[in-house]
């Protein structure tokens, strides 16, 4: 498969300065793409002009303003109607909760909420991060959603038989997920294979976790 260049840098630098939410020089930008300074000022100043990066006065890489106008048409209204119902999924459970989307044979986070009340210790599961659908909950309640196949894992049958999935330290030792799939249709049709979920540290009551982890499933997938 044949790629552009200049492109696929410019995705590539976008990608390094959404994981650095301090900032990150030019110059480092430059060495993490590979790439010399000169091409860095030159991609960083390309991306400027459209808003997708900004520098402040010491000369730091950030996300421009660009992005979330470009984010808020990933699927229009999904996000923003998924929003308070993973927020109140968040507070009701004291744990992190998420949506992700099936991307190839990727899960990957779309959007990752805290629960408002303050709490010692919490998995994050940032924004971006990806990962096999056949491992952690939020993949497994995805291909739960799916129709039936005789190469289906023993858990993805089992997820589709109790409508949720719970998996244990599958990719952070010590983390617990409850993910159920989403059903999405009216607004949507034809959306992302969705799925929405909550994680925490292995002390987390995961069986109670469960209803409220529907409950939020199928209060996004009316809203469609």
């Amino acid at each position: 498969m044949s790629t552009l260049q200049t492109l696929d840098r410019g995705i590539r630098a976008l990608e390094v300065v959404a994981a650095r939410s301090s900032g990150i020089s030019v110059a480092d930008l430059s060495a993490e793409i590979g790439v010399a300074r000169a091409i860095g000022y030159r991609l960083v100043s390309t991306l400027e002009e459209h808003r997708l990066l900004t520098r402040d006065v010491d000369g730091k890489v950030y996300l421009g303003a660009s992005i979330p106008a470009l984010a808020s048409q990933y699927w229009p209204g999904l996000l923003s109607l998924a929003t308070p119902v993973l927020q109140d999924l968040a507070d009701k459970t004291n744990a992190t909760a998420f949506m992700s989307v099936a991307e190839g044979d990727e899960a990957v986070a779309v959007l990752s909420l805290d629960p408002a009340a303050a709490s010692v210790l919490r998995v994050g599961y940032r924004v971006g991060s990806r990962h096999p659908l056949t491992l952690a909950a939020a993949g497994i309640a995805i291909l739960a959603a799916r129709a039936p196949s005789e190469a289906d894992l023993p858990e993805v049958v089992e997820a589709r038989r109790q409508g949720y999935v719970i998996t244990r330290g599958q990719l952070q030792a010590g983390a617990v997920g409850v993910a159920a799939p989403l059903r999405l249709s009216g607004t949507v049709r034809g959306g992302p294979e969705a799925s929405i979920g909550v994680v925490a540290l292995q002390d987390f009551d995961s069986e109670s976790a469960s209803d409220p982890v529907l409950e939020a499933a199928r209060k996004i997938s009316a809203t469609q």
